[in-house]
């Protein structure tokens, strides 16, 4: 069997492990399947032979494509974890991926909605059309608990307490999680529920919350595309996307006095490392607190 096959047979192997045993996202499981896949195209083409040149040279490439350091560091994460499976399942003698170096990379502060611009996009949906319920219920609960967009628009009816102010999310690699809901939130939901929602189904079934016209779940993308225009209504200049609002909600939870480990919980990241890009909130709450309080101020 020609090496380019073998490679094929190889990452549909991983995939189906990622899919099955590791129970990976839908979302993750296509990300590998496209890196993976501009792997196999550079490797179908290489005159080298064997897996530590193709890792070499395919990097090379990467770089001198003129590829983002951030982009290539998560394509050389996606070789990492696919080399380690076949490692762990005895299909190669080595890993060649084990002593490449992570590219380095600038650490940007993740960008973020001021509380006036939230308070505007968060009216701009009207509410005396079943959408515009059902779309303001979405921003609030984006704001009030920072769920990304997939875990959002995936919420099923039966994991939504109004009464405690609770929901359960399926977020990645199929872990679930309890978030909390401050009113205002539950407020929009139960008007969407109560006034917006059954005008949606039109007496069509659907277990998930959030809903389109058609009866269908609401998608990411369709998501994407209704934010955008309440930003633009709401007159945010800005590209706006679901990811800034749950930046947003993260930083107006630390700037209020959340600590670090609660706002992991909440926002469902495994490492608290992933959390950290919002220490600079951190770090500007410690200079108020010394300029009110220190007598040397």
């Amino acid at each position: 069997m020609p090496e380019v096959d073998v490679l094929r047979a190889q990452v549909e192997s991983f995939l189906a492990f990622c899919r099955v045993e590791k129970g990976l996202a839908a979302n993750s499981v296509s990300a590998y399947r496209q890196d993976l896949a501009r792997y196999g195209g550079f490797v179908a083409q290489s005159v080298e032979a064997g897996e530590a040149e193709w890792v070499r040279g395919y990097l090379d490439s990467l770089y001198a494509g003129g590829m983002a350091s951030r982009s290539i560091a998560r394509h050389l994460t996606t070789l990492r974890n696919f080399y380690s499976f076949l490692l762990r399942e005895g299909r190669i003698g080595f890993d060649p991926v084990e002593t490449v170096p992570l590219p380095r990379q600038a650490h940007s502060l993740p960008k973020y909605l001021n509380r006036g611009e939230v308070e505007a996009l968060l009216q701009s949906p009207p509410s005396d059309t079943p959408a515009g319920l059902r779309d303001r219920a979405m921003l609030e609960l984006l704001y009030a608990s920072g769920p990304r967009v997939s875990e959002l628009c995936g919420i099923e009816m039966k994991n939504v307490n109004l009464d405690l102010g609770v929901l359960k999310v399926t977020g990645k690699g199929s872990k679930q999680r309890m978030i909390p809901m401050g009113d205002s939130a539950v407020n929009a939901i139960r008007s969407y529920i109560d006034r917006g929602r059954a005008a949606l189904l039109k007496e069509r079934a659907s277990g998930y919350l959030f809903i389109t016209a058609r009866g269908g779940p609401m998608s990411r993308q369709c998501f994407w595309i209704l934010i955008r225009k309440h930003a633009l209504a709401a007159g945010i200049g800005r590209r706006l996307t679901p990811h800034l609002l749950r930046h947003s909600f993260a930083t107006h939870l630390l700037e209020g006095g959340a600590d670090l480990r609660s706002v992991q919980t909440m926002l469902g990241h495994a490492d608290i490392s992933t959390t950290q890009i919002y220490t600079h909130v951190l770090r500007t709450r410690l200079r108020k607190t010394i300029d009110d309080h220190h007598p040397r101020a």
